[in-house]
């Protein structure tokens, strides 16, 4: 195979033999056009070159690739729980379980009981347990949307998973990791002390409303250090999580390593975290979209050796996605391929006949040793859950 520099292409470039990238993964198949978004993924990546058996076609040579493509797979009236949320299954409950422990702490600070960090902590210590035990499942948990209930306590979780993953992924010390998931589990605390009509508003808010959300980084602080009493670590995640890379974030207008680094973890899994789940001003999107938005960042908002770490952990297609492979057939991503992130290990949901398959009983996949499969596309998940109406 020829090598080919990674800054010698250019968008629309059409080879005459597939194009490989990223220890002989497929980046194009022949006779595809390359786009601009395909060469931004493997500068982004590191990925100086290319590899390939053809050549550049010039114009004249293009042609369709495929003159009778595979017909796409109808999704219409399909209905497929995403995340296998099964009520009575020990992950789910150990899940919800966390969910309802973090809203009594809320509650009760809310109404005003005297609470102790000390349970704060202990959640967080299950949240770390369970996590060894059910990595996929919470992952497919915050990517599906199906847990409905509790929904500050639920993003919080949600949260605290996302950062615990990102901080193993940086190789910090269990005792700071400990610290930023009790940081991330009372991060948007604050929240409670602000009226539900401006936390609950459809639609755009006002200068002086999203003065006042800002106002929540304060909150949170306060209820940390001066109510539950905890350590210093724990109240800058409060703080601080919506500070910038580029200093132009708030309260306190930091910037760069100034900026704690579990603060610095906990703002890109809240971004992150927020992009998926559903709001009530406006819809989620789809997990692949929300890393894409995450990579783009151009370390404006984010540390970019966090975000470097988040998608190293979460892959460019999360687990849980539910994507379109080039056969038209629908499969849920079940695993990353850590060095190779466009080529993770899935299960068939809908093959390329149109047959729908309970979870479980699909064909699994690595698409890291299928070199003729692809992935075309990433698919809302609200499509399969009846939640797109």
């Amino acid at each position: 195979m020829d090598r080919i520099n990674t800054d010698t292409l250019r968008a629309g470039n059409v080879f005459s033999a597939p194009v490989y990238s990223e220890g002989n993964n497929l980046l194009v198949p022949a006779k595809v056009p390359l786009l601009q978004r395909d060469i931004d993924f493997l500068k982004k990546w590191g990925i100086d070159s290319v590899l390939t058996e053809g050549y550049i076609l010039p114009d004249k040579e293009i042609t369709t690739p495929l003159l009778n493509p595979p017909k796409p797979v109808e999704l219409v009236d399909v209905k497929i729980s995403i995340s296998d949320v099964q009520e009575n299954s020990i992950p789910y409950r150990a899940y919800r379980s966390l969910i309802e422990k973090l809203d009594a702490v809320f509650v009760g600070i809310k109404s005003g009981i005297d609470m102790e960090m000390r349970i704060v902590e202990n959640i967080g210590s299950q949240l770390l347990k369970d996590l060894r035990s059910y990595p996929n499942n919470f992952i497919g948990y915050i990517l599906g949307g199906e847990v409905t209930g509790h929904e500050l306590a639920k993003s919080s979780v949600n949260t605290a998973i996302l950062s615990a993953l990102t901080a193993q992924g940086l190789q910090l010390q269990e005792r700071k990791i400990n610290n930023i998931v009790s940081g991330a589990l009372l991060h948007d605390i604050g929240m409670i002390r602000l009226s539900k009509g401006l936390t609950e508003k459809k639609g755009g808010l006002s200068n002086a409303e999203f003065e006042q959300i800002k106002s929540h980084t304060i909150h949170s602080s306060k209820i940390v250090s001066k109510e539950l009493f905890g350590n210093n670590e724990v109240n800058l995640i409060a703080l601080h999580h919506h500070e910038r890379w580029d200093g132009d974030g708030y309260p306190d207008h930091m910037a760069g390593a100034a900026i704690d680094i579990g603060a610095r973890i906990v703002s890109v899994a809240d971004a992150f975290e927020a992009m998926v789940s559903k709001k009530s001003y406006r819809k989620s999107i789809v997990g692949y979209q929300a890393v894409k938005n995450m990579l783009s960042d151009n370390g404006r908002r984010f540390d970019p050796s966090v975000i470097i770490a988040f998608t190293k952990i979460m892959g460019i297609y999360p687990i849980g996605s539910i994507i379109r492979l080039n056969d038209e057939s629908v499969a849920r991503v079940l695993s990353i391929n850590t060095n190779a992130p466009l080529r993770p290990v899935v299960e068939l949901l809908i093959n390329k006949s149109g047959e729908v398959f309970n979870s479980g009983e699909g064909k699994v996949i690595d698409l890291l040793a299928e070199k003729t499969l692809f992935i075309k596309n990433a698919i809302d998940p609200a499509e399969f859950n009846g939640k797109n109406e």
